[in-house]
């Protein structure tokens, strides 16, 4: 097994085989975001080497992230704000549509910032600790990193509506009952199981990876007849790549597996 590290002041990155484990490192402010730390991110999933197929996104400490860091709002303009809202976007963007998918290993706090942050991941971990909320309304803020569209996609925007109005705080199962959360460990377990998915996903052809992860959002906001299209164009793409022939052809010879109940 070969493994290679890099540690920045707010980000640390660490590469086994073909799994790389980005980890937030601000816990002595509950992995709260600041502008530094997205910059950090967005780097480091900007440079993670072509033999890395899978992440594994987490926070260090006790807590996945806590959110905005408030103390970045305190004396800032209108038209800062709407700059940093930018620069959210731009780093959740890089992690959401970019070339691996991304499994996040959630567990404390997953709140505001935090939340949207995690809306930007592909699969989701929580451990039995994990909690989420949307205090903006309590704060006297709304959503800036892109959570009214992403949060929204994933629960609806009636959850989202009641989330920020009360300031309700969901546990673990409740997440994963609307749809927060893929999956729910012990404490303890998250990255065991995040690890085991995180293998299987490597296994699976890179360009049908990169198509699951760029086409099916933009076919879920057209119109049918585009939609379809876009499957269709998709479909004729992957299918047409030597592994994917490969791979078929391995099925249909009695030797790759049949799909079966776990």
């Amino acid at each position: 097994m070969s493994s290679d590290e890099a540690v920045t002041n707010l980000v640390d990155v660490v590469i086994e085989d073909n799994i790389a484990t980005v980890t937030l490192k601000r816990a002595h402010k509950r992995n709260a975001l600041n502008l530094a730390l997205l910059h950090e991110l967005q780097s480091a999933f900007s440079s993670l080497p072509s033999t890395v197929k899978v992440a594994i996104l987490t926070g260090d400490g006790a807590h996945f992230s806590a959110g905005l860091d408030l103390s970045e709002l305190k004396e800032s303009t209108a038209a800062e704000g709407i700059h940093s809202s930018m620069i959210w976007y731009e780093a959740f963007h890089k992690i959401q549509f970019g070339r691996i998918p991304v499994i996040g290993l959630l567990h404390g706090a997953v709140v505001g910032g935090g939340l949207e942050l995690a809306a930007s991941l592909h699969v989701r971990v929580a451990e039995a600790d994990t909690y989420f909320a949307l205090p903006e309304g309590q704060r006297g803020i709304f959503l800036g990193g892109g959570g009214s569209v992403r949060i929204t996609k994933l629960i609806g925007f009636s959850r989202v509506t009641e989330m920020m109005l009360t300031g309700n705080v969901l546990d673990a199962d409740e997440g994963h009952l609307i749809g927060l959360a893929h999956y729910v460990t012990e404490k303890g377990q998250g990255m065991k199981k995040a690890k085991e998915l995180a293998g299987k996903i490597a296994q699976n052809a890179p360009l049908s990876n990169f198509a699951i992860l760029n086409a099916l959002p933009l076919i879920a906001e057209q119109p049918m007849s585009h939609g379809l299209f876009t499957e269709a164009l998709m479909a004729s793409v992957t299918q047409s790549d030597p592994e994917a022939k490969e791979r078929v052809n391995a099925f249909l010879q009695k030797r790759a597996s049949k799909v079966t109940p776990v």
